[in-house]
């Protein structure tokens, strides 16, 4: 039975301990949502199918939000969600691809998820699969991390135009962006930039589907780049 988004939050209150990291994947919650409801052509009937979309999330140290979404939307059986963390769990402190149904790449590492979904996106179109998008959720600060800044410079080089990054911004940045903020930093590289309430559900949906419609060509018939969502949220702490 699929949830609603009402329901997320008593799904989430199954999952507890410390190493929930409830700041963390409560920032996120929003975007997985309007994601996996609105946004994703994938579903548990087809996470193995070569044209699904593709989710990674980069940001999988907080993975409650993820984990509460996948089971509403019936990738694996709330029942899963009240062992969060426990030794024989599949739901670890970290998502693992090998243990969760729809989990695309193991991750939590911070700093590896972006440049995994710049080779994912390479490798679907070497494939000659042009359909599947690959989204990519980030935390602001985790860009604060070199391997980020390097998948960034390379995939707007080669123009990536099936790959989207969402940026949830909650102002953890060590550095901060300066004049004109994260998407500065990501359109001096050749990737197209929109900042929206990452509490917005139709802004949200609005953004994402822009990205994939404005991926197939431009008004001459090149490709585009890549594109980049910013999903402000309320400042940590």
């Amino acid at each position: 039975m699929s949830r609603t988004y009402a329901e997320l939050g008593g799904l989430m209150t199954l999952m507890t301990g410390d190493e929930k990291h409830g700041p963390s994947a409560t920032s996120t919650l929003d975007v997985l949502w309007v994601l996996y409801d609105q946004v994703l052509r994938v579903s548990p009937d087809t996470v193995d199918d070569p044209g699904r979309d593709r989710f990674l999330l980069s940001k999988g140290h907080g993975p409650a939000a993820y984990y509460a979404v996948l089971a509403a939307k019936g990738f694996f059986p709330e029942s899963w969600l009240t062992d969060f963390g426990s030794a024989a769990s599949r739901l670890g402190y970290h998502p693992d691809r090998n243990l969760i149904p729809g989990v695309e790449i193991a991750s939590g590492s911070l700093g590896h998820g972006l440049p995994l979904g710049v080779g994912l996106a390479h490798g679907l179109i070497a494939r000659g699969l042009a359909a599947p998008r690959v989204y990519v959720l980030v935390g602001d600060a985790e860009l604060d991390e070199g391997s980020n800044s390097e998948a960034i410079v390379y995939a707007g080089a080669v123009g990536l135009p099936n790959l989207t990054v969402v940026a949830v911004d909650n102002r953890s940045s060590s550095y901060g962006w300066g004049a004109g903020g994260i998407e500065a930093h990501f359109a001096v590289s050749g990737w197209s930039a929109v900042r929206v309430s990452g509490r917005d559900h139709a802004a949200l949906a609005s953004a994402f589907r822009a990205t994939s419609a404005g991926a197939s060509s431009d008004s001459a018939g090149s490709w585009v780049g890549p594109q980049l969502v910013v999903a402000t949220v309320e400042g940590k702490g």
